[in-house]
């Protein structure tokens, strides 16, 4: 890929449907070959905005510029662009190589040019083997890939994919995920992809665009999503996440403190966070990068003095255990009340084994381990 080679430009798109606004004034540029994802709950205007780029709807605002030209004018079958739906829409009555030929044959592609190019597209997502069979004779990943290969035999520039895993089993998923980023590595299209589904999207996308009633939260590559979050609801949205509001005290070049009675406590940023003092705030701290430690029963919770240089401290008790095979997710009562959730990997059979309920615990999370957020 050539640097600066952007092959869609979204500029200040709006979509309104009488006095509701859909996609609210989105701005983005997505280079040529990135496998890009639209990320968001329903109703967070990201199906909406697909469809304007396979021009299936109009923006009522902005425009639209797929590879250097404006697509206001241009009607979805002239579109360099093929859309892969939720549903798939393969025809149950024609063969696997019927279904991929279909719209060569509607594009009137001389005929003895249509089996090579029909192959070549089965074969590139593994089904050439499989050209004769009938739909109802392929599982579901099979047909799924029926559908990629009918959109990728006609070449387009971009491949529009809307939830395409959302159709298959758990474990059909997760290895289909493998599947399609090894195949638009392979090809070397660019791949927007819509999904709600948080998992889908960051194991699969070079970047990730966070939607929420319109607007656009984000953009970014998975983890800085998920390690730099820009605010709340993108944290919230993206992982689990601890959040606590607190009001910063000290903000200094090495370090800063937030002071949270949400928490009990201050909370301690081993670099600066550039606010203003006594500023609102919103601290986040995922489940995974907090320890739990043994605590002697009737133990008071520790003094600023009594924490280790450079690490935070809080006193609970396990209210809850989740085990998840891989990890154990636990629910830990804090002395004021809240609620914090921590997560432990299972190093071994028996590391579930170390804590159980109703058992005293310290939580332990390092300064670098907290982010703060806007709302």
């Amino acid at each position: 890929m050539r640097e600066n080679d952007t092959i869609i430009k979204i500029e200040n798109v709006t979509k309104k449907y009488g006095k509701v606004t859909a996609v609210d004034q989105i701005t983005l540029e997505i280079p040529r070959g990135e496998f890009f994802a639209l990320l968001g709950p329903s109703g967070c205007g990201k199906t909406t905005l697909l469809r304007m780029l396979a021009g299936l709807e109009m923006p009522s605002e902005g425009r639209i510029i797929i590879d250097g030209s404006d697509m206001s004018t241009i009607p979805p079958n002239k579109r360099p662009v093929n859309m892969v739906f939720q549903s798939y829409a393969v025809f149950p009555h024609m063969s696997v190589f019927d279904n991929v030929a279909y719209g060569l044959k509607f594009d009137q592609v001389a005929k003895a040019d249509q089996y090579g190019q029909v192959m070549a597209a089965l074969a590139d997502v593994k089904l050439d083997h499989l050209a004769e069979r009938k739909p109802d004779q392929l599982s579901g990943g099979q047909r799924q890939r029926v559908a990629l290969a009918r959109a990728l035999v006609k070449k387009p520039k971009v491949l529009l994919l809307d939830e395409p895993l959302s159709a298959l089993d758990a474990k059909l998923r997760e290895a289909m995920r493998f599947e399609l980023a090894e195949l638009q590595d392979q090809i070397g299209i660019t791949f927007v992809m819509v999904t709600h589904d948080q998992d889908e999207a960051l194991a699969m996308a070079c970047r990730c665009a966070v939607m929420d009633r319109g607007k656009l939260m984000q953009t970014a590559t998975p983890s800085n999503l998920y390690e730099f979050p820009a605010n709340k609801f993108v944290a919230d949205f993206i992982g689990n996440v601890n959040l606590f509001e607190g009001t910063l005290e000290i903000d200094e070049p090495d370090h800063a403190i937030v002071q949270s009675d949400a928490l009990g406590g201050r909370i301690f940023f081993d670099h600066g966070v550039s606010g203003a003092g006594g500023e609102k705030m919103w601290v986040g701290i995922r489940p995974e990068k907090v320890e739990i430690l043994k605590r002697e029963e009737g133990s008071t919770p520790p003094t600023p003095e009594d924490v280790p240089a450079g690490c935070n401290v809080a006193a609970g008790t396990i209210r809850q255990i989740s085990y998840l095979g891989s990890e154990s997710v636990y629910q830990i009562d804090l002395f004021n009340g809240r609620t914090m959730q921590v997560s432990r990997p299972n190093l071994s059979r028996w590391d579930q084994e170390d804590f159980t309920w109703d058992d005293p615990v310290w939580l332990r999370w390092h300064g670098d381990s907290p982010v703060l957020l806007q709302n």
